[in-house]
């Protein structure tokens, strides 16, 4: 009861060809072994460019908040208008 019999993967076939069809099928099939081709041809690549890249340091630079190019920010409290 837990794994399928062969009966069973026969019939799922069947529901599976007649729903897409056979050239649907053998295209999605194709387009799956064109994906892992590229994947490993990838993978074997010694230097990858997109990594290098991240590699550098940014060109510019981020103040810290309340901080300006000049020094920090006089921050006062502001008192309500009554």
């Amino acid at each position: 009861m837990g794994s399928f019999s062969i009966w069973h993967w026969m019939v799922v076939l069947l529901v599976v060809l007649l729903l897409f069809g056979s050239g649907k099928v053998s295209h999605l099939m194709g387009d799956f072994a064109k994906g892992i081709k590229s994947f490993k041809k990838n993978m074997a690549e010694d230097t990858d460019a997109s990594m290098e890249a991240g590699a550098d340091k940014p060109a510019g630079s981020i103040a810290a908040p309340g901080v300006h190019a000049t020094g920090p920010v006089n921050q006062t409290t502001a008192t309500p208008r009554v």
